[in-house]
């Protein structure tokens, strides 16, 4: 009888300069199943994964697999045994094709002589659809939203024919409808004898899926069981103890109108209208929720508040001020600050620390006599760190030594510390995992309860309800509908976040 366990490491630990990641790790792997790993951010589920997949080494401990005792040295070694993995952050190329990206780590042959690109084209073409997107694989990877280079991640996992799948988050940026698409890919996957890891931190994907789950916790290994055996509350309390919820709204309706925003357009490279006539208030003390799927045009409507489109068209005032012809640097020191969908390319300076990273964007508020205060940095960038619970010994760490969660705390910090009057948020959760989130809902409560105007856009249903005094539903940019608490039911936002196409469609 075939073992049911097709990867097996015992005792796995890891150690860097000044931090212990991973602390005698026991982990199976079950064939033919979704095995769960889930824990907090910075409790070291990622740099589990990457050892089982090459990309870092253990310091102490052994993996066998399918009964023999293995070690990778690379990615490519893990990858010729049978193991692939999404990373969490994006590892893609962003100035070749989708197509070259699915193979750029084993070109398909033409007579053993060159690149057989027009095979490629047409495998890439093949497995997009599979995932039910329309993509062109000759697209630049770089022209690509984040939630479609999420699924290019997933196509070039899916190429590879692997035997272990392990998937980091890889539905952190994708829409409800892609989510669908996804799992059933992953129930192919499991009837076909594919192994897979699935970490993530929306909760109720992984009861819904898992088949065996794991908790780890600052380390080590804290709980595993059955998915027969648990819950969601059963998770929450392995991994940070009782929790209340931080999801209960105070329902703050503001007075002065901080952001007017008037006939705003924007068109994208193919001539459509990414942005299209798009018209609302935003209030003091308000918190705003724009919901929508991927596509929808929500990430692109906060960049032309923010001014990171030159073309775009419209009134923009913020707290009274016509904000026509201003730069971005200049919008930001009239109020307005962005958190990005990305943090890892538009969030972050990766060589730089926590400190300099937190306090980049308002130097300019930090400066005394010409030269930035160290004095008034240091202790604003101290205040953030404890503000958001952000995990890290000394600001001057480097941000990347952060988890994924930390860093997305980085990049929120450092746009309050422009002290904004209006707060644009895109995906603000992202990567982050319960405990993290209900610091990072609180913060934005006791934000807007102190007067500040916030803005943050969602595919997460249960996000956007619990924390909005109103929502706007984007579909193919425009505003296709507008809720208040009295009147925002996820039935309603999902039926106006339905592209009309569509919705001709299905009648």
């Amino acid at each position: 009888m075939q073992d049911p366990i097709v990867l097996r490491a015992r005792g796995i630990g890891k150690v860097y300069p000044g931090t212990t990641a991973l602390t005698d790790a026991d982990f199976d792997v079950y064939r033919g199943a979704v095995n769960v790993l889930v824990g907090e951010n910075g409790a070291g589920k990622s740099t589990l994964m990457k050892i089982l997949a090459g990309a870092e080494r253990p310091s102490t401990g052994t993996l066998d697999l399918d009964g023999t005792p293995v070690s990778f040295s690379s990615v490519r070694q893990a990858a010729e045994h049978g193991i692939s993995i999404i990373f969490q952050e994006l590892n893609l190329c962003p100035n070749l094709s989708i197509a070259e990206n699915l193979f750029i780590g084993h070109p398909l042959g033409l007579h053993g002589l060159k690149i057989d690109h027009a095979e490629q084209v047409r495998r890439a073409g093949a497995v997009l659809r599979r995932l039910g997107q329309s993509l062109d694989p000759k697209m630049l990877v770089g022209d690509l939203r984040i939630g479609q280079q999420q699924i290019v991640e997933i196509a070039k996992a899916l190429v590879e024919n692997a035997r272990i799948l392990i998937m980091d988050e890889p539905t952190s940026a994708l829409s409800a409808t892609e989510v669908d698409i996804l799992f059933r890919i992953v129930a192919e996957l499991k009837e076909s004898g594919v192994a897979i890891i699935y970490i993530s931190h929306r909760l109720e994907e992984l009861v819904r899926i898992g088949d065996y789950i794991t908790v780890l916790r600052d380390g080590r290994i804290q709980a595993r069981a059955p998915k027969a055996d648990i819950s969601v509350p059963w998770i929450i309390h392995q991994m940070v103890g009782p929790l209340e919820s931080a999801l209960t709204p105070t329902i703050h309706h503001g007075q002065s109108v901080v952001l007017q925003a008037e006939g705003i357009a924007l068109i994208g490279p193919q001539g459509s209208r990414v942005v299209n006539d798009v018209s609302f208030t935003l209030r003091a003390g308000e918190v705003v929720g724009f919901y929508g799927l991927l596509g929808a045009g929500r990430s692109e409507l906060f960049e032309c508040i923010m001014g990171v489109h030159p073309t775009a068209k419209g009134k923009i005032t913020v707290a009274g001020k016509n904000l026509a012809g201003l730069a971005l640097p200049d919008r930001i020191r009239q109020g307005v600050a962005l958190v990005p969908e990305d943090r890892q390319r538009e969030g972050l300076v990766q060589s730089m620390s926590v400190g300099a990273n937190l306090s980049l964007a308002s130097l300019w508020r930090l400066t005394r006599f010409s030269r930035v205060s160290k004095v008034l940095e240091k202790a604003s960038v101290q205040r953030m760190i404890r503000s958001l619970w952000i995990k890290v010994s000394t600001p001057e760490v480097e941000v990347t030594a952060l988890s994924g969660g930390n860093q997305q705390k980085v990049v929120i910090g450092k746009a309050l510390l422009t002290l904004p009057k209006l707060l644009l948020l895109d995906e603000p959760s992202r990567g982050i995992d319960v405990g993290a989130k209900a610091e990072v809902f609180r913060s934005i409560r006791r934000l807007a309860d102190e007067g500040l105007a916030i803005a943050f856009a969602t595919s997460d249903l249960k996000e956007v309800l619990a924390l909005s005094d109103r929502v706007l539903v984007m579909t193919e940019g425009r505003i296709a509908g507008e809720f208040t608490r009295e009147t925002m039911t996820e039935e309603a936002l999902v039926a106006a976040s339905t592209p009309r196409s569509h919705a001709r469609e299905a009648a």
